[in-house]
């Protein structure tokens, strides 16, 4: 699989629109463009193989499933997950023949997307950085009463950055991956110990985004309960995830039903207490 260089741009765009500081916005951008999810899709149709993208993009989702950025502290970078990670992942897995379904397919996917995921970190804090000259101008608009120049500086300025840091280096990234994987594929064949332990990691790491996500909400061990359900009615019922997570949203429903009629007869019988007192 080779990588045009409009293709290349294409990406680079996306990285753009969904990189944090999110030029896209932080919904549409980061929130939704920028997850692996989407940008499996995203990429896969940029490459012309949604199939493949798609599969790439759930393994890679499932490892950072429960990835947060409070405040500043970025662990991992998703532009470079989706937009440099996934089409990378899709020339290996061409190059070595794997199917993006197969257990080892997946396992390669993941081990990409953890690779670049500490580069997106050095791109998010390179943007951030390059941001602050902007907004320094902004804080002088505003000290001398120059309110129109803040449309530049919110708007265009930070096209600046987002050129540098994630444009460029998805542009190039993506061009150049098929010669690297190649170079890999040459030097770390399949049956090595390289490949070997690759995998065998690469097969681990969704075990960690879950446990990250369970860390996230899981307060006692009652809370383990709801939490597996979903897997179980997959596993005995043979429904998949959506139809579980359609179940989840009907037993939500009636437990907030549930919950307005326990709070609505409360405010009833204040009210009648209040109504006695005034006779």
């Amino acid at each position: 699989m080779e990588i045009s260089w409009i293709q290349a741009a294409l990406l680079g765009l996306f990285a753009c629109l969904s990189s944090m500081p999110g030029l896209g916005g932080t919904s549409i951008g980061n929130y939704t463009l920028g997850r692996p999810l989407i940008g499996g899709l995203v990429c896969g149709i940029i490459l012309g193989d949604i199939y493949t993208g798609i599969l790439v993009g759930v393994a890679m989702q499932v490892v950072y499933i429960a990835l947060v950025t409070p405040g500043g502290t970025v662990s991992a970078d998703v532009r470079a997950v989706s937009y440099i990670g996934i089409p990378l992942a899709m020339i290996a897995l061409k190059s070595y023949g794997l199917d993006a379904g197969s257990a080892d397919g997946q396992a390669m996917a993941t081990s990409f997307g953890t690779m670049v995921g500490t580069l997106g970190t050095v791109l998010f804090y390179g943007t951030a950085t390059i941001n602050l000259v902007w907004q320094h101008m902004g804080w002088k608009a505003v000290e001398n009463g120059n309110f129109k120049k803040l449309y530049l500086v919110n708007m265009g300025l930070p096209w600046i950055s987002h050129i540098i840091c994630s444009f460029i280096p998805t542009l190039i990234m993506c061009k150049m991956g098929a010669p690297m994987v190649d170079l890999i594929k040459s030097y770390l064949p399949m049956d090595g110990i390289a490949m070997m332990t690759l995998f065998t990691v690469g097969s681990l790491l969704p075990c960690v985004g879950i446990a990250i996500l369970l860390k996230q909400i899981v307060t006692k061990a009652i809370d383990f309960i709801p939490f597996f359900f979903g897997f179980t009615l997959a596993a005995a019922l043979g429904i998949n995830l959506v139809s579980a997570t359609i179940i989840a949203g009907m037993f939500a429903l009636i437990n907030y039903r549930i919950k307005m009629l326990t709070l609505n007869k409360t405010v009833a019988v204040s009210d009648d207490e209040d109504d006695e007192e005034d006779i």
